[in-house]
């Protein structure tokens, strides 16, 4: 049986990686975006942690989306450890920037707060909280992260957001230089996806 899921989001590159999951997880899935849905309006994420700010996400929605639908939202940053947790919830909004060139002007935000830390002291971690909400209205959260340290420049273009900045030692490159199937396997938004196509699958049988 098909499964109807609809995403709350308007992010492009993020309803497309989730999509590429959704097939490569092999689910007969049918993905929708926020933008599908007439009348929603994206909601105040007023949130102290990324689990509720993915809730709220997801509860906006489910309020319009068809009641046969799961509904799905995640929030996800960027944790810093030498800005005590800096961006963290707020990483999308980090420099205080909207619209195109927001990505670039959280980057370039993050660097210069960063200009006087050591290399050994820019350990970091993404962060993702998947909330789903089911037809019968019952809620389950998945999580996932990884690790990494900030890059002292950008490197990649197949990524968004910090992907140019977060590094990987092991192996060598940022997230950004990942192909999008390396990059679904081991971040911390394939991470948790893969805890929720576990959990989907186990409601198709």
């Amino acid at each position: 049986m098909k499964i109807s899921i609809y995403i709350a989001t308007s992010n492009a590159h993020k309803l497309r990686e989730f999509s590429e999951m959704f097939r490569g997880a092999g689910l007969d899935c049918e993905v929708r975006g926020a933008g599908d849905v007439v009348g929603y309006e994206a909601p105040e994420e007023n949130g102290l942690s990324f689990e509720e700010n993915a809730l709220i996400k997801a509860d906006a929605l489910k309020k319009l989306a068809p009641a046969h639908a799961y509904v799905m939202a995640d929030d996800s940053g960027l944790v810093v450890d030498a800005l005590d947790g800096a961006p963290g919830i707020y990483s999308a909004r980090y420099a205080k920037a909207f619209g195109s060139d927001a990505d670039l002007k959280n980057n370039e935000k993050l660097l210069k707060d960063l200009a006087d830390v050591p290399d050994e002291e820019r350990t970091a971690r993404f962060v993702c909280a998947i909330a789903l909400i089911c037809p019968n209205n019952a809620v389950k959260i998945f999580e996932g992260k990884i690790e990494g340290v900030i890059n002292r420049g950008e490197a990649g273009a197949n990524g968004f957001g910090y992907d140019p900045l977060f590094y990987l030692p092991e192996r060598g490159m940022t997230t950004a230089e990942l192909d999008s199937a390396e990059k679904n396997k081991i971040s911390h938004r394939g991470q948790a996806f893969r805890k929720l196509a576990e959990f989907l699958k186990s409601q198709q049988e």
